[in-house]
């Protein structure tokens, strides 16, 4: 299944709604609405470049509260919405969602919004997090968005709240109780824990992906499934890379983006190298945000901090059956046709062609071509392509090279 579609109309109304919502339900002091961009421009410096000034209760300051809300919720929301309708998440009534590290409500308000066949059927969430000030502020936000849709009365959807703070040695600070979820979910949650680890201590990463892979698939029932998303840099890449071998450990196979469950071919940095640096290449995806909303992108300018393109990486994870694990098949295999997920953009190589980095089951793959024929399977795509037994492989990356035609 293709990533990134663009949002229909009706998605694109809500996130604009959303907007609106949190105007209304968490209105901004003057005082603070002048100093937005601002405080937008510094709590982004504090989640990145400053990131060892960040304390643990830093969402308990008002204007910082204020720009997340107003700047980095939208924008959360909009990534999900973007990669959610393109992964296989069945639901039936009576399921579980437990959303780890929920903050206010980033995975629910993304659900309503681009999957809209869920707003019929009673699903109960469990949204964990460490601030009660957040976790009800995202109540109130859900409140309002559901509010808005005159054909959802009463709204089925149950919302549980618990303060818990997901721990370093993979354990919760208040455990949860009742039946097990359909879908777990930790969505930019681990970079808080693993940026924290020196560049070299691949140790370090193994270890602490192992005790949260256990984390992870100890809340999720027999056929539940597991989504972790990040930001899209290297370090996220590399761990959501060695996460997903983890998770292989426990029971839990790649379902998406991975096309197999070989070694993944873009690991990263550290685990990949046995140094720092992370110039490996790491599993990303981006997409244009031409369909994000106006109003959010405004801002996004004032604050000095554009967003022509998002970026994410993630993975999504369930138990290994037949009918849900990525194809198990040994790169010394012969394989007569081979899916590949695109990755990367397209770059030019030699005799005016152009190429775009993949993941298949024969490792890291380049796909090669016309630039029309690139331009059709961008960032996410999933291409299936006949080998013919004579395929090169790329001199600079040493991937397999695929020509996929010249229109």
């Amino acid at each position: 299944m293709d990533l990134f579609k663009p949002l229909p109309a009706e998605a694109r109304r809500d996130l604009d709604g959303l907007l609106s919502c949190i105007d209304k339900v968490l209105p901004l002091p003057r005082r603070f609405r002048l100093g937005l961009p601002r405080d937008v421009a510094d709590l982004s410096r504090l989640l990145t470049s400053e990131r060892g000034d960040l304390s643990a209760s830093y969402l308990g300051k008002p204007n910082l509260l204020s720009a997340y809300h107003r700047y980095f919720l939208p924008w959360n929301v909009y990534r999900l919405c973007k990669l959610l309708p393109g992964l296989p998440l069945v639901f039936s009534d009576g399921d579980i969602i437990t959303d780890l590290g929920s903050g206010p409500f980033t995975l629910v308000l993304a659900l309503w919004i681009c999957r809209p066949d869920l707003r019929k059927f009673k699903l109960e969430f469990r949204c964990l997090d460490r601030t009660g000030a957040v976790l009800e502020s995202g109540k109130k936000l859900f409140d309002a968005l559901v509010q808005a849709d005159k054909n959802v009365n009463p709204c089925p959807w149950v919302i549980k709240t618990m303060r818990s703070e997901i721990r370093r040695n993979g354990t919760l600070s208040a455990q949860i109780h009742g039946e097990k979820a359909k879908l777990v979910t930790a969505i930019n949650v681990y970079n808080e824990l693993f940026q924290d680890l020196s560049p070299v201590d691949a140790e370090g990463l193994i270890r602490l992906t192992g005790q949260h892979a256990k984390l992870l698939s100890s809340l999720a029932r027999d056929d539940g499934e597991i989504l972790v998303m990040e930001p899209g840099i290297p370090r996220s890449g590399e761990f959501i890379a060695v996460l997903r071998k983890a998770l292989l450990g426990e029971g839990f196979a790649p379902v998406s983006p991975c096309t197999h469950t070989e070694a993944c071919p873009l690991p990263g940095g550290r685990v990949a190298t046995g140094k720092g640096g992370g110039k490996a290449k790491w599993c990303h995806f981006a997409f244009e945000t031409g369909d994000a909303p106006g109003d959010l992108h405004k801002l996004s300018a004032a604050a000095g901090i554009p967003k022509e393109r998002a970026v994410l990486s993630f993975i999504l994870a369930g138990k290994t059956t037949d009918s849900n694990a990525a194809p198990d098949i040994k790169t010394t295999e012969i394989v007569p046709e081979i899916r590949i997920r695109i990755i990367s953009d397209a770059f030019p190589l030699p005799n005016y062609r152009y190429g775009r980095y993949g993941c298949s089951v024969k490792g890291l793959t380049l796909v090669s071509g016309a630039k029309a024929s690139l331009d059709k399977n961008e960032s996410g795509a999933l291409l299936d392509a006949k080998l013919s037994g004579k395929e090169g492989r790329d001199e600079k990356s040493g991937a397999l090279a695929i020509n996929i035609g010249n229109s």
